[in-house]
């Protein structure tokens, strides 16, 4: 960043976990990360950085950091860089809800908080993560049913015993139902979903590595991206099952091989392909792609195993509030429509896979103001490869950009932190020696 350029940077946050976020602010140390901590340092160009600050003991220097640890480590991070950035530059946080972004007759932007009160911007980043997905079925507005259970607080009540169904049955469910058994002895979960898949764990002892050769690969890692072509679906799927066959044992390292092709592969990838990915074969790379760390799966088995977690195979077609304290669910499933009781429904399907159907007042308002418009299959904001949201007509805004999960439809793989540290040291890179200086000289951010 240039020093030399006087910023004042204002970070929002609806629930006050700045610096956090929605995927560290956990309160449970039995949250872990997917990810082994040396991968998952928030500097890109220090990837020890973590591992040395669980080094001085403010952390346990497991392979798996907590997710609880890990927002301490954010936290510090962010600390340090508001240090840093004095007395040229300031940080202010503010504990609110945005929703609305106006532009202002100088060429800044206003914010508008719930409430009606606002500040102006000369640029805006919608550091803004997941938008949480909607429940695909009929129900009523209960307090018995948690639709975001990464709301501070959002798990408590369910700690009382009452039986909890889990609408999903991937990694969220899974920390769902670590939080609810251990914090009563009588808890139970039913996490349901179409597939009744759950994610594979890291290995523990790798297998001895081999090659992997992949003809998409070669050639997209060879060609310029202008004359790669396209790549479809059907052949990039052959290929890597065909890998897989080759070295049964291997298949982790397949997938960790073909991860950091996958923004580039899915960019070049028709429109088509991408929704018959979405349709058919996402949740089966989301499973074997995000692994949990083996700790965590240790603990679901014994809970499955104990018959306190039980998966379930099938679809929610419509939730009813029979009393005060009891849900009833109708289910359909492989052998028929059934219906049953519990005391809590969790909403755990994780992204919403079609940001039209959001119910963030923000992202509404940006659709429905055409400062910004989804992305041709729907999984984000549309935007320009530096982050620049598109608007309604497709022009790339000079003051609002995104980065991460909103660019889920531009990328695919750009949920994880080393995608995010790199487009966040790109933008910020953009932003403090070029952008700001050439739309507003003088100005400040």
């Amino acid at each position: 960043a240039d020093r030399q350029l006087p910023l004042r940077v204002v970070l929002i946050d609806r629930y006050g976990r700045h610096g956090q976020g929605q995927a560290y602010s956990t309160s449970d140390p039995a949250h872990l990360l997917n990810t082994p901590s040396s991968q998952m340092s928030a500097l890109s160009d220090d990837p020890d950085h973590l591992v040395e600050w669980a080094a001085t003991g403010v952390a346990t220097s497991d392979a798996f950091l907590s997710r609880q640890a890990y927002g301490q480590y954010l936290r510090d991070v962010l600390a340090a860089a508001e240090a840093e950035a004095k007395p040229v530059s300031e940080v202010s946080r503010i504990t609110a809800d945005v929703v609305a972004i106006r532009p202002t007759a100088g060429g800044g932007l206003r914010l508008i908080q719930a409430g009606g009160a606002g500040l102006t911007a000369d640029a805006v980043v919608l550091a803004i993560g997941s938008a949480p997905g909607t429940l695909p079925f009929p129900a009523p507005s209960s307090q018995r049913i948690v639709t975001d259970p990464w709301r501070p607080g959002a798990l408590s009540a369910l700690c009382n015993g009452s039986p909890v169904v889990v609408l999903g049955t991937g990694l969220t469910m899974m920390d769902v139902a670590i939080s609810v058994t251990g914090a009563h002895p009588a808890s139970t979960v039913l996490a349901i979903s179409r597939h009744g898949l759950l994610p594979r764990a890291h290995r523990g002892t790798p297998a001895t590595a081999r090659p992997i050769w992949l003809p998409v690969i070669a050639r997209f890692a060879s060609s310029a991206r202008a004359s790669a072509g396209q790549v479809r679906l059907a052949d990039l799927m052959w290929q890597v099952r065909a890998a897989i066959a080759d070295s049964p044992d291997n298949w982790q390292q397949v997938i960790a091989s073909l991860r950091p092709f996958v923004p580039g592969l899915w960019n070049l990838m028709p429109a088509a392909d991408k929704r018959l990915f979405l349709r058919h074969v996402a949740r089966y790379w989301e499973v074997h792609r995000h692994l949990v760390p083996p700790a965590t799966a240790s603990k679901i088995t014994q809970l499955r195993s104990t018959g306190r977690l039980t998966v379930q195979t099938g679809r929610i077609l419509a939730v009813s509030e029979q009393q005060p304290d009891e849900l009833r669910i109708r289910l359909e499933a492989r052998d028929g429509i059934t219906e049953l009781t519990a005391g809590w429904l969790v909403n755990a399907t994780g992204a919403t896979s079609d940001i039209t159907a959001t119910t963030d007042p923000l992202l509404r308002d940006l659709f429905a103001s055409g400062m910004a418009r989804p992305d041709p299959v729907r999984l984000g904001i549309d935007a320009s490869t530096e982050g620049a949201v598109l608007d309604v007509n497709g022009r790339a805004s000079k003051t609002v950009f995104t980065l991460g999960p909103p660019l889920r439809g531009l990328w695919y793989e750009t949920t994880s932190i080393p995608e995010i540290r790199e487009q966040a040291a790109a933008l910020a890179q953009l932003l403090t020696t070029g952008h700001l200086r050439r739309a507003r000289p003088g100005s400040a951010a």
